[in-house]
């Protein structure tokens, strides 16, 4: 690496002895290497480096650039030498010379290399090649219309400078290089003029709605092309959208990846596209699509978060403008799925509006959206494709598919008669079994969340909307309720109680907790569960209560329970989303933030759990974008929900409540007087955030993470006291362990699970899965896949611990750990 300035004074001279020796060639792969070597920090030094080049002569710098081009278009896309070459043609800022020296195609590898570029820095090298193009009668490369497009949205001075080209490029109508565009430009091509002037109408929708001129413009569009054609070839477009592109971008290496996310130019078209369904009657196909799309927008993108919420929060006005059951589902099942801010208001908004039409509350609503799917009976249907029979049946939260022939023989794989004879309608039923999975999910979410609703139902309304509907009633039915105050479960066709005694009438029902039931009870229940195979689709026999503690009561108006616990913020984040709780990201700027709240209407109550930003690094403890990777936490408090709110710096310090209009403060609510189903459901949800979130957890963190300063912090929590959470886990392994094929080799103590290889004994820790071996507890770093499932261990009483499913799949390899391949692993051993 050149680091002084001598160095910098011989490669200045290697420079100017190639320049003069006009080998273009040769000089490439000096200026490379050192551009690789000062990446973005274009010093004092690295300027006399391109002042050496641009004293060159014309040709010579013309020669310079073919070089380079052709030396760009060798490499691997995305690799560093690549980014160079961009990064040199634009600090050398060559002039393109004019007259008889000007090689033919130099112009041609200008926009070449531009058209390669999310964004081109030199507005005005954009405006001179294009009016040079224009001027000698050529059509500009899709490609490069596009990098202009990008760069007149992207940069401050863009619009006022690119404003009167951008006005000019009205073809292609849409930017190149996402699936979806690619294909409606082709398909816009093969068919009539009609839909080339679609695809440019729906390019201007540059408002959050559209206006009436936009609609009436759009309608007779749709009129002349037909309204199914129109549908079908939008929804086709708008299915391709978050493919990988077909035209990669340059990644300069720092900030977002741009083809991570979506082309900021066609984000309007695509809104447009979702107006345009939004004109036509409902179809499942097509809401489908939307609801799709929306997923597809919010995904995370590194760098800059939701890939496009400007096109989620289309699709989801488009989808409140449909009308029908399909449209209402989706709304429904995005309300439990999406955690952005913006788009969950307007989807809020959307589902409150619904409800108003129909003068139904939200939560009535909510349950109504649900559709059966073509489920004729709870988790069941059949359907007759010519002699065969397509059987759909819900497994816990899963739908599958399978056939009986003519014959009466099941096979799992589709009839080649089917494929043949019936496409559309597999079709839709394949289309059915993703529909049912994504919205078990969704219903599963929002019965975990009912526990604080304060919900009651009449009995005949309950029985139809859960217990005996289609869908819901494969979750309903694996769960407890409370009938005019009994307690009960379903099994054998009927509801039942502790004692089996059916239960076929009522008047109430409300979701059973184990707050104020004896815990003799409670367990009766567990039993009871186990007896008649019943999983739950989430912990609620088995859920964790949380009592308030000796050093609670003492502290009287706050516990730190959870304090002192460093979290992966971004995990948090979305954790607490998920789970009803406000939250902002901190960033490492001069600004505050108020805690991470959850509003409980129904109790009048306002929960909050206090964290402040760790680390003081800039690049090492934030992202790029300067938002902490960790977190510190610290207490957890309740107010009246119309409290004012608490804040405190972002990068750590004294919450202060922020007074306005000489309002008074407010003092928090002592935790003897919260209720005790309040307090443990808020608290279960905060140790969720630190069960999950924590570093702790992370097993390569053994030598305490950046600069070895969580040590002390990663230790006391990988082997520490086990949580609520973890003591549940520990009472399922005590029923559990004695079924395993490894039985005889597992024990457990205390906080560990023992088990016993043959070369070595083996403690899993039963909060984080961490490991110590003999001799000497030696630790023994196992990362576990990114979704890992519990081993086959025969029942289990509920779903959802990923952390029992990291536990059973080490103890079964460990076991048997002279069949270990792993490198990794075996190293350690």
């Amino acid at each position: 690496m050149i680091t002084s300035p001598a160095e910098y004074s011989r490669l200045v001279r290697d420079v100017r002895a190639l320049v003069a020796a006009g080998d273009a060639d040769g000089l490439v792969p000096l200026l490379l290497a050192h551009a690789e070597m000062v990446g973005n920090h274009w010093g004092s030094q690295h300027r006399k480096v391109i002042d050496a080049v641009r004293d060159a002569d014309g040709p010579f710098q013309q020669r310079l650039v073919h070089a380079l081009a052709a030396r760009f278009h060798e490499l691997e896309p995305g690799t560093p030498a690549r980014r160079s070459v961009v990064a040199l043609l634009g600090s050398l800022q060559l002039p393109e010379p004019h007259g008889d020296d000007q090689p033919l195609d130099t112009r041609a590898v200008l926009i070449r290399l531009a058209g390669e570029q999310d964004v081109h820095y030199s507005v005005g090298e954009l405006i001179r090649l294009a009016e040079l193009e224009l001027a000698d009668g050529h059509e500009l490369p899709g490609e490069f219309v596009a990098v202009v497009r990008r760069t007149h949205l992207a940069l401050w001075n863009g619009k006022a400078q690119l404003g009167p080209l951008v006005a000019r490029l009205g073809r292609p109508v849409v930017n190149p290089g996402e699936a979806w565009a690619d294909r409606a430009l082709a398909d816009a091509a093969d068919l009539a003029p009609g839909w080339e002037r679609l695809l440019a109408h729906a390019a201007t929708a540059n408002s959050a709605r559209p206006s009436t001129k936009w609609e009436q413009t759009a309608t007779a569009l749709i009129e002349g092309l037909g309204a199914e054609a129109v549908r079908e070839r939008v929804t086709a477009w708008l299915r391709l959208v978050g493919r990988p592109r077909t035209h990669p971008l340059l990644d300069r290496g720092w900030g977002a990846d741009p083809n991570a996310t979506l082309d900021a130019y066609n984000a309007d078209a695509l809104r447009g596209l979702t107006w345009l369904l939004s004109f036509l009657p409902g179809r499942p196909d097509s809401d489908r699509v939307l609801g799709a799309l929306v997923e597809t927008a919010l995904r995370k993108v590194q760098g800059i978060g939701p890939m496009n919420p400007k096109v989620a929060n289309a699709s989801v006005n488009a989808l409140a403008r449909i009308d029908g059951e399909t449209s209402l589902a989706e709304l429904a099942r995005l309300a439990t799925r999406v955690t952005y801010k913006g788009t969950l208001k307007v989807l809020n908004t959307a589902l409150d509006a619904r409800a108003t039409a129909l003068g139904l509350s939200r939560e009535e609503i909510e349950e109504l959206a649900v559709p059966a799917y073509g489920l004729t009976e709870v988790g069941r249907a059949e359907f007759a494709l010519g002699e065969t029979t397509a059987v759909l049946e819900v497994h816990g939260t899963r739908a599958q598919l399978s056939w009986r022939t003519a014959a009466g023989r099941t096979v799992k794989s589709v009839p080649a008669a089917v494929k043949r004879d019936h496409a559309d309608e597999l079709k839709e039923l394949k289309a059915s079994v993703k529909d049912i999975d994504k919205m078990l999910s969704a219903q599963s979410e929002r019965l975990d969340r009912q526990f604080l609703a304060r919900r009651t139902w009449p009995y005949a309304a309950w029985r139809k909307r859960y217990l005996d509907h289609p869908l819901v009633g494969t979750l309903a039915r694996r769960l407890l309720w409370t009938v005019d105050g009994r307690t009960v479960g379903y099994a054998d066709g009927e509801l039942r109680t502790l004692t089996d005694d059916a239960v076929t009438d009522g008047t109430e029902v409300g979701l059973w907790h184990p707050v104020g039931h004896d815990p003799a009870e409670t367990v009766a229940w567990r039993d009871w569960l186990e007896r008649h195979r019943v999983t739950q689709p989430f912990k609620q026999a088995h859920r964790e209560v949380y009592l308030l503690t000796d050093a609670e009561r003492a502290t009287g108006t706050y516990s730190n329970r959870f304090a002192a616990h460093v979290l992966r913020q971004h995990q948090f984040n979305s954790l607490a989303a998920i789970r009803g709780w406000r939250n902002r990201l901190r960033l490492m700027v001069d600004d505050e933030a108020p805690p991470a709240m959850r509003e409980l209407p129904q109790w009048g109550l306002r929960a909050e759990y206090w964290i402040e930003g760790e680390g003081e690094s800039y690049g090492n403890d934030t992202t790029e974008s300067g938002s902490y990777l960790r977190l510190r936490t610290d207490q957890v408090r309740f107010y009246p929900i119309d409290a004012p709110e608490n804040s405190a710096h972002c990068c750590g310090g004294e919450y202060r409540m922020w007074l306005r209009d000489g309002a008074d403060p407010v003092d928090p609510l002592p935790l003897a007087e919260i209720p005790p189903l309040v307090l443990s459901e808020v608290l279960r949800d905060v140790d969720l955030f630190v069960g999950v979130a924590s570093v702790g957890n992370d097993p390569t963190w053994q030598d305490g993470g950046p600069g070895g300063r969580f040590q002390e912090y990663w230790t006391s929590y990988g082997f520490g006291d086990l949580n609520a959470t973890a003591e549940t886990r520990r009472a399922l392994l005590n029923r559990l362990i004695p079924r395993l094929a490894i039985a005889d080799r597992c024990t457990i103590e205390g906080r560990f699970l023992h088990v016993k290889g043959e070369r070595h004994t083996y403690k899993i820790h039963l909060g984080s899965g961490n490991i110590l071996m003999t001799p000497n507890d030696q630790y023994l770093c196992i990362v576990p896949k990114s979704n890992p499932t519990a081993p086959q261990a025969g029942y289990l009483p509920y779903e959802g611990d990923r952390m029992l499913g990291v536990i059973l799949s080490k103890a079964i390899m460990l076991a048997d750990d002279t069949r270990i391949t792993d490198p990794t692993i075996l190293s350690q051993l």
